[in-house]
C-alpha cells in the first residue's frame, strides 16, 4: 500500500531432492550421462504480506537395492532396498523472512529483512547391488550360466568360452508353490580378481548380498588345471575382497561330472574333497544334464527357509543441488 505499513512478504522454501526406490528401474545408466540435478528455488516474497511460492521438490527413480553415499566424505546415506522407499538427500535452504516480521510498537518502518539460506549442495556416490539370495561363484566357464539356465527361467548366454557372462544374471528358482528363491549368476572369477583382475572388483560386490554361495567347480577343466588349485584361487579372492564374503555360507557344487565315466565319479570327487579339506555341504552335480540340480535347490530352499532373515553395488556419481 502506497505510503503504508512494512508489508514484505516471506519467501519460499527451497524445493529438496529424493532418491525412490523403482522395482522397474534395473540399472542406473541414467545417472551416466547426466550428473547434475538440481531442484526448483522457492520464490521471492512480494507486498501486501503475499509470501513467496515454495520451490517443487526433485525426485529421482533409482533401481532397488541401490546404495548411496557422499562422495566427498564415503559417508553412508541410504541403502534403498524396497519397491518405494525414499530418502533426502539434498535438503532445500530455508525461506528469507520479509519486512513485516519486524514490525513493532517502537519500530514502525522496519527495514530489516532477512534473506533465504541456500540448499545443500552434495556429491554422490550411487552403487547398485543386486538383491538375490544365492550367488553362484566360479573361474570364467565353470557352467555357472548353464545351471542358472538349468534351475530358473532366466535365459543366460552360455558358450563354451571364458567371460561369457558380462553382467549379472538373476534368475527365480521355483521348489514348489509359494517356494522360490532368488539366484544371482555374476561373471566368472580369476586370480587377482579382488584387485581388479579380469571383471574382477566391479561384480564381486553382487554376491555380498546373498545369504548362501554355490561355489562352482569344472571338475575336469579344457585346460587341465588342478580342481583343488582352482577353489582355492576362487576363495583366496573371496577373503581378499571381504571377509564376511568369506565368511558366508558357502557349498561347493562339483559341475560337469557327466564328463566323468560313472564309475569313476564318486572316487574323483571324494578326492577333490579330501584335498581341499572341505568340512561343508558338497554335491555333485551336471548343469547341462540336469543331473543333480532339483537336490542342489531343494537343499538350499531348506536352507534358506530355516535361516530366514529379513535383508535390507554399476557406480555412479551424481551431483545434486537443492535450492
Amino acid at each position: 500500500m502506497p505510503e503504508g505499513g512494512p508489508d514484505g512478504g516471506d519467501g519460499g522454501n527451497g524445493g529438496s531432492i529424493f532418491l525412490i526406490a523403482d522395482e522397474g528401474i534395473n540399472t542406473l545408466v541414467d545417472y551416466r550421462y547426466t550428473r547434475l540435478f538440481q531442484a526448483e528455488s522457492g520464490q521471492k516474497g512480494r507486498g501486501r504480506n503475499c509470501s513467496g511460492k515454495a520451490g517443487q521438490d526433485l525426485t529421482l527413480r533409482v533401481p532397488v537395492g541401490t546404495v548411496v553415499y557422499d562422495q566427498d566424505t564415503d559417508e553412508l546415506i541410504a541403502d534403498l532396498i524396497q519397491h518405494a522407499q525414499q530418502t533426502c538427500v539434498a535438503k532445500g535452504g530455508a525461506h528469507g523472512v520479509g519486512n513485516a516480521r519486524f514490525k513493532s510498537s517502537v519500530n514502525r518502518s522496519p527495514r530489516r529483512t532477512i534473506p533465504g539460506q541456500l540448499g545443500e549442495n552434495r556429491n554422490l556416490r550411487l552403487e547398485l547391488k543386486v538383491l538375490a539370495d544365492v550367488g553362484l561363484v566360479g573361474m570364467p566357464n565353470a557352467g555357472k550360466s548353464t545351471l542358472i539356465h538349468a534351475i530358473s527361467a532366466a535365459r543366460p548366454k552360455i558358450a563354451d568360452y571364458p567371460f561369457t557372462t558380462l553382467y549379472p544374471n538373476l534368475g527365480v528358482v521355483r521348489v514348489g508353490q509359494h517356494r522360490s528363491f532368488v539366484v544371482a549368476d555374476i561373471p566368472g572369477l580369476v586370480k587377482g580378481a579382488a584387485s581388479g583382475a579380469g571383471l574382477g572388483i566391479r561384480f564381486l560386490k553382487h554376491v555380498m548380498r546373498t545369504r548362501l554361495l554355490f561355489h562352482l567347480v569344472d571338475v575336469v577343466p579344457a585346460d587341465g588345471a588342478d580342481p583343488v588349485e582352482i577353489v582355492q584361487a576362487i576363495s583366496d579372492e573371496l577373503q581378499k575382497f571381504n571377509p564376511e564374503l568369506f565368511a558366508k555360507e558357502r557349498w561347493l557344487v562339483l559341475n560337469k561330472i557327466d564328463l566323468l565315466p560313472a564309475d569313476e565319479v564318486n572316487a574323483y570327487c571324494d578326492d577333490i574333497v579330501k584335498r581341499l579339506q572341505w568340512d561343508g555341504k558338497v554335491f555333485r552335480i551336471s548343469g547341462l544334464s540336469h543331473k543333480g540340480t532339483e537336490t542342489l535347490t531343494q537343499e538350499a530352499m531348506r536352507y534358506l527357509e530355516h535361516n530366514s532373515i529379513n535383508h535390507p553395488e554399476d557406480k555412479e556419481d551424481s551431483s545434486l543441488r537443492s535450492e
